[in-house]
């Protein structure tokens, strides 16, 4: 009976919070785009690997995707929180599903070389950079605020289905019609997506300029945004390095996991996409907890996370020591489980404590930080896995993940009484 009760009450919050046009339409668009994400991610390096038959050039398309925004990230927000998120998520879909054209129909045309391919895939990267914090910025304007990591978790669960069901269509697709053209078909999910955005009701207010001269002012809003988060809230660089010093264990868990799963697990490319399917499986469980649960305050979620970072860590150590390719399945599903805590949580957190006219710029400096560790992550352990034993990279990055854990576990009590000072600021504030 009670089971019963639980179940129906996490029915009733899934409807809830589906309920909400603006969140129905957001997330229909981002499951589109999501999957068409999926898409794209095999069926491009298949495609330079197809067009030039070098394993390098094909690696150079994911360096030229992650440089724009680990360069530029910072100043995206900066103009993001003078726009419209609405519109601007519209235009950066646009322009992605043109660019994402272009690719194909140069190569129909005979028109494609390397250096244009690439040149395509820095500029479709330039815009595409923009939108997590174009998303990240928007939810906090259209849900309550207890409703933040729900959507959160919703926004998590489209990436999920995404990674599960777009490789596997790309597949399919590739042998069908060409690796050229599946790319027709990730640009009309770009186009789906952003008519998805069109009934979006999403609130703007158009902030005044201080200064003229547009450069300064672009760096006056930088550094009241540095300012806001190094100086003024220091829970928020918490935050950071909670999610950061976890991404570098589980971005590098991600990458080394054919390997992990040939060199450790012995496993051959079927069993190998099983244990795929049980890490998104074991994040997309956690989702959909999240989606049903009740709003959790912030120091108890930052329990939670040292919760899942350790547990994560332990299970990473566990796949040393398995033989079974069901165990190895089910320790990955218990990494992405507590991979699917950690991100969810920060981001709320994030965007409670962040003013909205700060919200882009907040997120696209999370967003450098985040990927700049990821980037560490992969070239450390990949760095350890060639250089030394696959199995070496993989007790490191059980190590970073508990150590995550740790530090999460040591940030408890500072967030306690941090709370309790801003709770005797706001009566001292109240009585005067």
């Amino acid at each position: 009976m009670a089971k019963t009760h639980m179940a129906s009450g996490q029915f009733a919050t899934w409807r809830a919070l589906l309920k909400n046009r603006n969140v129905k339409w957001l997330w229909v668009g981002q499951l589109i785009s999501q999957t068409g994400e999926g898409l794209s991610k095999v069926a491009l390096l298949w495609f330079v690997y197809d067009l030039t038959g070098s394993a390098l050039k094909m690696t150079m398309i994911g360096i030229l995707q992650t440089i724009p925004p680990l360069v530029f990230g910072p100043f995206a927000g900066v103009v993001l929180d003078r726009i419209p998120k609405r519109l601007a998520m519209i235009v950066i879909d646009v322009v992605r599903a043109g660019l994402l054209t272009v690719i194909p129909l140069l190569y129909m045309m005979g028109l494609l070389n390397l250096y244009s391919l690439y040149v395509l895939v820095f500029v479709t990267a330039m815009f595409s950079m923009a939108f997590g914090p174009a998303l990240s910025s928007t939810e906090p304007l259209i849900v309550k605020e207890q409703q933040l990591t729900q959507i959160n978790a919703l926004d998590q669960s489209t990436m999920t289905i995404g990674q599960l069901i777009g490789p596997a269509i790309s597949g399919v697709l590739i042998a069908a019609i060409g690796a050229q053209n599946v790319l027709f078909v990730n640009a009309g999910t770009f186009a789906v997506s952003a008519l998805c955005k069109i009934p979006l009701d999403v609130p703007h207010k158009v902030r005044a300029s201080r200064m003229r001269h547009p450069m300064k002012q672009a760096l006056q809003d930088l550094k009241e945004g540095f300012n806001f988060i190094f100086v003024k809230h220091r829970l928020l660089i918490v935050l950071m390095a909670i999610s950061s010093l976890f991404t570098l264990g589980s971005t590098g868990f991600v990458y080394l996991l054919p390997v992990i799963g040939k060199e450790v697990l012995s496993a051959d490319a079927v069993q190998i996409g099983w244990l795929w399917a049980a890490l998104s499986a074991g994040i997309l469980l956690t989702t959909m907890c999240l989606i049903a649960s009740k709003p959790i305050e912030l120091c108890r979620r930052i329990w939670l996370i040292s919760g899942a970072a350790g547990m994560a860590g332990t299970a990473t150590l566990m796949l040393g020591w398995t033989s079974s390719l069901a165990g190895a399945g089910l320790f990955i599903a218990m990494i992405g489980a507590g991979t699917g805590l950690v991100n969810p949580f920060v981001s709320a957190s994030l965007q409670e404590r962040s003013p909205k006219q700060l919200l882009a710029r907040v997120f696209s400096l999370f967003n450098t930080g985040y990927l700049a560790f990821a980037m560490i992550g992969m070239t450390v352990f990949g760095w350890l896995a060639d250089a030394y034993d696959p199995a070496l990279s993989v007790i490191g990055v059980g190590l970073v993940s508990l150590g995550a854990g740790l530090f999460t576990a040591l940030m408890i009590p500072w967030c306690y009484r941090l709370r309790r000072e801003e709770a005797g600021k706001r009566n001292l504030a109240v009585a005067s």
